[in-house]
């Protein structure tokens, strides 16, 4: 039986799942080998929206998925989100599929738990500041994902917008408005953080490397999948030890990596140690105290499903969502999934 779930019904069951936790294990598996994915591939047409089918399967899960993301910039002129996805889950033992999910909150949390990981791995123990460039949705979900897992003393914030800033001051709750100190601009952000957080959909760097000190930690978040856009300008990459989270994606779709190697700021050659090869002891991460790390997060369906397995499995439990027989032979119920803790 599969099981459809839509965003309000996800938004009910996603604050339930540690989804931290989640994303190091399946990144664990990506830098063991126990979970494959490859590249995704750009659909693309005579307009400027981009598909891209993310598919990962993860044999600790027991699953199989496909993310369909599309990335429609004209959607801002429709009053539309410019990115929606879909996430498709199947059983990597019959082929049936699992469910059918929204990806909204599920992207959003995954991708603020990435740079949660990332943090955890790479940064200094000793950070003590926060700094966001960008403070849109994807600002609140970080925001709150490190208070809960791993508090910051001072949040540095800024924004083109002073409506957003509002809005995020707002949503954030609890105490953590009280740790924000706006800032005037992207480089006060870059100066005062100890882990520096990029969140905008930016075509041309917001951040340029000279701004970068010894010790800092950077998550390069917020471009859209597209090889020319990008947050960090050349020098920053090459002043900086590089992580990202897969070569093949980062290095089909991460314009921060493409353009600076065109521009001859990077080696094309270089080779970027995986964040689940840090977390599963086969790769280095900070080396030492001064050491700048920048972590190239351009998103994973490995992300995707290992959220989705928990987000189904909580569905299973609490009877949410719209069960569908979509195909013969379908199990008469929704059973356990294998892999993820009940």
């Amino acid at each position: 039986m599969t099981v459809v779930l839509g965003a309000s019904e996800i938004g009910a069951l996603i604050g339930a799942v540690d989804v931290v936790e989640a994303v190091e294990a399946i990144h664990a598996d990506l830098g063991s080998g126990a979970a494959r994915q490859p590249a995704p591939t750009a659909l693309t047409g005579a307009d400027d929206a981009i598909f891209l089918p993310m598919s990962v399967r993860s044999d600790r899960l027991g699953l199989v998925a496909v993310k369909l993301m599309a990335d429609i910039p004209a959607n801002g002129d429709r009053g539309l989100p410019t990115q929606r996805s879909t996430i498709l889950v199947s059983s990597s033992v019959t082929g049936e599929c699992v469910a059918v999910l929204d990806g909204m909150a599920i992207t959003r949390a995954r991708t603020a738990a990435t740079s949660v990981v990332a943090t955890r791995h790479l940064a200094r123990s000793d950070s003590r500041t926060l700094g966001l460039i960008g403070a849109g949705n994807l600002a609140i979900e970080h925001v709150r994902a490190f208070a809960a897992t791993r508090p910051f003393d001072r949040i540095v914030l800024w924004s083109r917008s002073s409506t957003t800033v509002d809005r995020f001051l707002r949503e954030v709750g609890g105490d953590l408005p009280g740790r924000c100190v706006l800032a005037s601009g992207p480089q006060e952000v870059v100066e005062e953080s100890d882990v520096l957080c990029t969140l905008t959909p930016s075509v041309d760097p917001i951040v340029l490397g000279d701004w970068l000190h010894e010790g800092q930690h950077v998550n390069a978040v917020g471009a859209r999948p597209r090889p020319t856009h990008r947050e960090l300008d050349g020098r920053a990459l090459a002043r900086a030890t590089v992580f990202v989270d897969s070569r093949e994606t980062a290095l089909a779709k991460s314009g921060d990596l493409l353009v600076a190697m065109a521009e001859g700021t990077i080696p094309k050659d270089a080779h970027y140690a995986e964040l689940g090869e840090v977390i599963a002891g086969r790769a280095t991460g900070r080396s030492s105290a001064d050491e700048i790390t920048v972590f190239d997060s351009v998103g994973l369906g490995a992300q995707d499903l290992a959220v989705a397995a928990c987000v189904i499995e909580l569905a299973r439990k609490r009877g949410i969502g719209t069960p569908v027989a979509i195909a013969p032979g379908s199990s008469a119920t929704f059973a356990p999934l294998t892999g993820v803790a009940s």
